[in-house]
C-alpha cells in the first residue's frame, strides 16, 4: 500500500509580506530629496489545484510542511520588494480539503472541472515605505511599516476515487477478474483473499466519444463498517460513484445471504450508499451447483427489490457478461440522466434514451485509466 495515498496531514503557510523602507534622496546639488523607501512585496498565497495525471495523494503523502514564499523588502530609490512566489499544491479530482483540528470541509474538489485552483491562503500584504509618510508637516518621514505576517494552518486532505461505478463483494467474488474482463485495468488475481490491497480503476469504454469508469476496492468482509479488514479503509471511494455493482460468489457456502451482508455493512457505513442504484451479478455459474444457487439468490433479491436487475454470470468462462455490460451501461445512463434533470429542474429523462447508446462487442477492449495498474 506504499504506492497509494489517499490521506495527508499536512501544514500550510502563506509568505509574509516584505518591511517597508526608509530612505531619503541623497544626489549632488540636491539638498532636501526627500523620502523614497520603497513598499515591501506581498508574501506568496497557498493555492491547491486539480491534476488531471494524479491519482492519489503520494506526491504530498511525504512532504509534511508547504510554505510560500516571503515578500522582498522594500529599497531606496522608490524601488519595491519583490512579490512572494505562491505555493501551489496539486491534487488529484476527488479530493476534499478539510480542518485537521475541527473536520470542518473546507473545499471540495470532487465536480472541479478542467485545472480548478482554490487559493486557500493569502500572502501577508507588503508595509509601506517612508514615502507614503511624507506630507508638508513632516517631509522627513522616518517611518515605514513592516509586512504583515502571513497564515499557518493545518491541514487533512483526504481523496474519494471518481468513479461512474462502484464495485462490491467479499473477498474473492471475483470483482478484479470482472475489472480485467472489461476494461485494460490489471489487477492482481489470484486464489486466495485479499489480493487487492488497494482500490483499481479501470475504463469500460461504450462508444467513439463516451465511456464508464469502474473502481474496484478491497474485499468487504463482516464488520468491515467497524474497522474489520481492509473494506472500511476504502469503502469512501465507492461514496461519490453513480451507481453500484454487487458480486456475489454463488459457489461459496454463504451464497444466499451474501447480498443481504454486504448491504448491512454498507448501510452501517453510510446510508446514502444503500440509495444508490445498482445490479448485482452472480458470479462462478461454471463451477457444478453455483447456478442452482444463483437462481435462488436471484429469487430472493427480486422479491424484495424487483427493480434490482440481477444477472448470473461467469467471468472467467464469458457467461452472461453481454448482458451484464449492457446493464452497468444502461444503469449509469440512468443515473445521469436523472442528475442532469434534477440539476435542470425538468422532469426526468423521456422514454427511449437508451437506445441513443451503442454497446461494444465483448471482444473489444476498455482503454486502461491512467494511474489503474497500481
Amino acid at each position: 500500500m506504499i504506492g497509494f495515498a489517499d490521506e495527508a496531514t499536512i501544514e500550510v503557510r502563506s509568505g509574509n509580506g516584505g518591511n517597508g523602507c526608509v530612505a531619503f534622496r541623497r544626489e549632488k546639488y540636491i539638498p532636501h530629496g526627500g523620502p523614497n523607501g520603497g513598499d515591501g512585496g506581498k508574501g506568496g498565497d497557498i493555492i491547491f489545484t486539480v491534476k488531471r495525471n494524479l491519482r492519489t495523494l503520494a506526491n504530498i503523502r511525504h512532504k509534511h510542511c508547504f510554505k510560500a514564499r516571503n515578500g522582498g523588502d522594500g529599497q531606496g530609490w522608490n524601488r519595491y520588494g519583490a512579490d512572494g512566489e505562491d505555493c501551489v499544491i496539486p491534487v488529484p479530482p476527488g479530493t476534499t480539503i478539510r480542518d485537521a483540528e475541527t473536520d470542518e470541509i473546507i473545499y471540495d474538489f470532487s465536480t472541479a472541472k478542467g485545472d480548478e485552483q482554490f487559493t486557500f491562503l493569502k500572502g501577508g500584504n507588503g508595509g509601506w515605505g517612508n514615502v507614503h509618510f511624507k506630507s508638508s508637516t513632516n517631509q522627513a518621514p522616518k517611518q515605514a511599516n513592516p509586512g504583515q505576517k502571513g497564515e499557518t494552518r493545518f491541514l487533512k486532505l483526504e481523496l474519494s476515487i471518481m468513479a461512474d461505478a462502484g464495485l462490491v463483494g467479499f473477498p474473492n467474488a471475483g470483482k478484479s477478474s470482472l475489472l480485467t474482463y472489461f476494461t485494460n485495468a490489471r489487477p492482481k488475481i489470484a486464489p486466495y483473499p485479499f489480493t487487492t490491497i488497494i482500490p483499481n480503476l479501470g475504463v469500460l469504454r461504450v462508444d467513439d466519444e463516451s465511456d464508464i469508469i469502474i473502481a474496484d476496492i478491497p474485499g468487504i468482509i463482516e464488520g468491515a463498517s467497524e474497522g474489520l479488514g481492509l473494506g472500511d479503509t476504502f469503502l469512501k471511494h465507492i461514496t461519490r460513484t453513480a451507481c453500484l455493482i454487487f458480486m456475489i460468489d454463488c459457489s461459496d457456502e454463504n451464497y444466499l445471504t451474501a447480498y443481504e451482508t454486504l448491504c448491512n455493512e454498507l448501510r452501517n457505513y453510510s446510508d446514502s450508499l444503500m440509495e444508490k442504484p445498482r445490479i448485482v451479478l452472480c458470479n462462478k455459474i461454471d463451477v457444478d451447483g453455483a447456478y442452482e444457487h444463483a437462481v435462488e439468490v436471484a429469487e430472493k433479491i427480486r422479491a424484495e427489490e424487483p427493480d434490482t436487475a440481477v444477472i448470473p454470470v461467469s467471468v472467467m468462462m464469458g457467461r452472461g457478461m453481454k448482458e451484464a455490460q449492457n446493464q452497468i451501461v444502461q444503469l449509469v445512463n440512468r443515473q445521469e440522466k436523472r442528475i442532469e434533470a434534477e440539476e435542470k429542474g425538468t422532469d426526468v429523462f423521456g422514454a427511449g434514451f437508451m437506445q441513443s447508446r451503442a454497446y461494444i462487442d465483448d471482444d473489444d477492449d476498455g482503454v486502461q485509466y491512467p494511474g489503474s495498474e497500481g
